[in-house]
């Protein structure tokens, strides 16, 4: 059995980021939140990050999460999106860290695999699924919602299994299992 708690998953991004938060009581899951915020009208990526780590912060301070689960970038075919996509991520990921929560990422093919049982479904065979797993009442506008909670559930599906996923409990943790990553 798992014991209670708080996940929030991120689906990130640069122009909408995604955001799921779950509770778990005696195993059964309870959505809190899901949204997304919406970036495409501030032109300068810098101040999207920094955008993007202010609303993780809000959600963390708001929502009190235990684990954070977020999705990995995948490999695309423009390195420039690759580039934004992955500051993204970790700017979202520093928030989590700074607040000493574990970090989880995900790989999209995983995530959806979790949710649909099929690794390539499409985000509204996801939202789908999601509606059925969760009893949700309505979409929301931007399905970078549901891929949001979709991480959050995908977290609590994998917990208690062996991880193949890249976890960190820290700032430490982060150093010590990537010292390429790092400069001294």
């Amino acid at each position: 059995m798992i014991k209670d708690k708080i996940i929030l998953g991120i689906d990130p991004g640069t122009t909408i980021m995604g955001y799921g938060v779950i509770q778990i009581i005696d195993n059964k899951i309870n959505m809190l939140a899901m949204g997304s915020i919406e970036l495409n009208k501030i032109e300068d990526h810098f101040m999207r990050l920094s955008k993007i780590f202010e609303r993780t912060q809000y959600l963390i301070n708001e929502y009190k999460p235990d684990e954070f689960a977020i999705e990995a970038p995948f490999m695309g075919k423009n390195a420039q999106s690759m580039l934004k996509l992955g500051r993204a991520q970790g700017i979202s990921m520093a928030a989590a860290l700074d607040k000493d929560i574990p970090v989880t990422e995900y790989a999209p093919r995983k995530i959806k695999q979790s949710i649909t049982g099929k690794g390539t479904a499409s985000k509204e065979q996801v939202a789908g699924m999601l509606v059925n797993i969760l009893k949700l009442k309505a979409l929301p506008k931007h399905l970078d919602a549901t891929d949001g909670l979709a991480v959050a559930v995908c977290h609590y599906f994998q917990m208690g299994k062996p991880q193949s996923q890249k976890s960190y409990s820290g700032w430490g943790a982060f150093v010590k299992q990537n010292p390429k990553r790092t400069k001294s």
